[in-house]
């Protein structure tokens, strides 16, 4: 994913994959390849679309997730930052896209830069969630030091 103001500002987030289980790690870096404005900080977030209905009665609904600052002070060009986001602590659900046209989940990672000037730039990539299948004979995953109860899905 690139982010540009043309002739001020360029970078780049490159990330491992596109699919992600709910209890995944976001990994990346991002790339510093232009910078002529003074940045304050940049935040990654992790944003959920929820729309119900269809047509012109549709509801949409955004929420932020999770919100990461991972800079703060101007960046130098060339420079990297990399990126690791544990995705196991969020409420999350798998993503759903157009069941019976009545309702969609969809989550994105948004990449937010803020200026001295207080503008915001952004630019967000949908990222698809899903749930990993249990292996089967396998022993339940224990949360929080606890032994956890595998029932039905």
């Amino acid at each position: 994913m690139e982010v540009g103001i043309e002739d001020c500002l360029h970078i780049e987030f490159e990330y491992d994959k596109a699919k992600y289980h709910l209890r995944d790690v976001v990994v990346g870096k991002i790339y510093f390849l232009l910078v002529r404005i003074k940045l304050k900080y940049m935040e990654v977030e992790i944003r959920r679309k929820e729309t119900t209905g269809s047509g012109n009665s549709a509801h949409n609904e955004s929420d932020t997730i999770a919100k990461y600052e991972i800079m703060d002070g101007a960046p130098v060009r060339s420079e990297t930052i990399p990126i690791r986001l544990y995705l196991s602590p969020y409420d999350l659900t798998p993503t759903y896209r157009d069941v019976n046209n009545k309702f969609s989940v969809r989550y994105f990672l948004n990449l937010v830069l803020v200026d001295e000037e207080d503008r915001r730039y952004f630019k967000q990539q949908e990222i698809t969630v899903y749930r990993r299948q249990e292996e089967p004979g396998a022993a339940p995953a224990a949360e929080g030091g606890a032994a956890a109860q595998a029932g039905p899905l």
